[in-house]
């Protein structure tokens, strides 16, 4: 989790799981033909524990994006084509906001505060249309596209 801190002093957080997600299928793609892509290996790689690396790998296989197999051939493969995933399907497999705004909003606002009163108003559609234009990106940003960059910067 990545803590971000306002003026106000407390802390929100923004959930790693996406970026851990691609970092797996980026290892299992560059990696897993020469060795199992593993959570104990692919750990090495991201620098977090294998339970989060398996909990993450659970949800990309639910998602069909990889399939998960035992054995001395067995690791994490990528089940479809590269160019068939997206950013926006990898951020759904492993994030809980589907069909939800990605902004949490203060719960209660005071009505009788010229500022509380409007809030919503002022920043609902703005925040809608943040979302709107990331998921499109998202969207439009496809696993190819990633691992293409990746294998430029790794020399592989």
């Amino acid at each position: 989790m990545i803590r971000i801190s306002n003026n106000g002093g407390y802390n929100m957080q923004i959930s790693s799981r996406f970026t851990i997600a691609v970092h797996i299928l980026i290892c299992v793609d560059l990696f897993g033909k020469r060795e199992p892509a593993t959570s104990e290996s692919l750990s090495g790689s991201i620098g977090a524990h294998p339970v989060v690396i398996r909990r993450i790998l659970g949800q990309l296989r639910r998602a069909g994006l990889i399939t998960v197999a035992r054995g001395r051939e067995g690791g994490a493969h990528i089940a479809k084509e590269l160019t068939d995933i997206t950013l926006a399907d990898i951020f759904r497999a492993v994030e809980s906001i589907s069909g939800q705004s990605l902004f949490s909003f203060h719960e209660n606002p005071n009505p009788a505060c010229p500022v509380g009163s409007h809030i919503h108003d002022v920043l609902d559609h703005r925040l809608a249309d943040i979302q709107h234009a990331m998921e499109k990106e998202m969207e439009e940003t496809t696993l190819a596209d990633v691992i293409k960059e990746a294998r430029k910067r790794a020399n592989t």
